[in-house]
């Protein structure tokens, strides 16, 4: 199996059909009325070249997709219809992205990374009045980078390498440790027992890791300053979840993704989220050393 776009999408999509579909019980047929152009497989494989590609525009993207996958794909809607089916789809991406992970090594280690980034979702105060995210987003503050913010939180759960393996959206003014226990609750059945859950001194309290044990796992997190020596700072292995944001951001245009209604910010994160998983799990099949190495597949 070669290492390139053509061939990542291509895997992708015969997985998706052949076994993602079938686990999830998904059928081709699931919807009434004229069966569309782009079946969900195609249009899953055309979200996640998107996103590798780096082009954050919708209407800029359907234009370039013509002209550089038309053989990948004889059929492509218009911006319009694109957008409207890829919002309708964001509880299947998040599925394909728990089956991709499932479907690699690393599902099976006993660590887990946990942290948090801001998602901004507006840039101006009258942007905040009409947007329809009033409601359900709110004003944070980022201590690591010294800036105010309107939007989401985006909560992340992954492997070592940076596979997503649970995550979720919440309104910033939420406590991180109350986000990250009702998240983790949702999802409890992607925790197993023994495992490790390494987060940073944000979420450090007694009730959450308590929380933590009651799922079978265990919390590891560096020192604050009034606590006696445990574990130290960690900073070392810290880094590997700030740099799974660091490529969300940099290379999937994370801050960059434009919605404007909660449908729209959950199917647009996960569209990324899923194209990170894409690019882990072909890693892992292809032997590349790299897991969360983008550069075969940005161009």
């Amino acid at each position: 199996m070669s290492n390139d776009l053509d061939a990542l999408l291509t895997a992708l999509y015969v997985h998706v059909e052949d076994r993602v579909f079938p686990v999830l019980g998904w059928s081709r047929d699931h919807r009434p009325g004229r069966k569309p152009g782009l079946s969900d497989g195609e249009l899953i494989t055309l979200a996640v070249a998107q996103q590798l590609l780096g082009v954050a525009s919708e209407r800029r993207w359907v234009r370039f997709a013509r002209a550089r996958l038309g053989g990948l794909f004889p059929y492509l809607p218009g911006q319009s219809g694109y957008g409207k089916r890829l919002r309708s789809l964001g509880g299947l991406l998040a599925a394909v992205i728990t089956e991709l992970a499932r479907d690699t090594p690393s599902w099976h280690d006993d660590l887990r990374l946990l942290d948090s980034t801001p998602l901004p979702c507006a840039a101006s105060r009258e942007t905040v009045k009409r947007s329809d995210l009033a409601g359900h987003a709110g004003y944070g503050y980022c201590a690591s980078h010294s800036r105010f913010f309107w939007g989401f939180r985006l909560y992340l759960v992954t492997t070592a390498e940076g596979m997503p393996i649970i995550w979720g959206l919440a309104n910033p003014k939420i406590g991180e440790r109350d986000a990250a226990r009702a998240l983790l609750d949702h999802d409890h059945h992607l925790v197993a027992s023994g495992q490790v859950i390494l987060a940073d001194k944000g979420f450090a309290g007694r009730d959450f890791d308590q929380f933590v044990t009651s799922l079978g796992a265990h919390l590891i997190r560096p020192d604050r300053k009034d606590e006696p020596t445990r574990r130290g700072k960690l900073a070392r292995v810290r880094q590997w979840i700030e740099a799974v944001f660091d490529t969300l951001k940099g290379q999937l245009t994370l801050e960059e993704h434009g919605a404007r209604t909660l449908n729209g910010v959950h199917a647009r994160i996960a569209a990324r989220l899923l194209a990170l998983a894409t690019a882990i799990w072909h890693n892992w099949h292809t032997g590349t050393q790299a897991k969360r190495s983008l550069i075969a597949y940005d161009h």
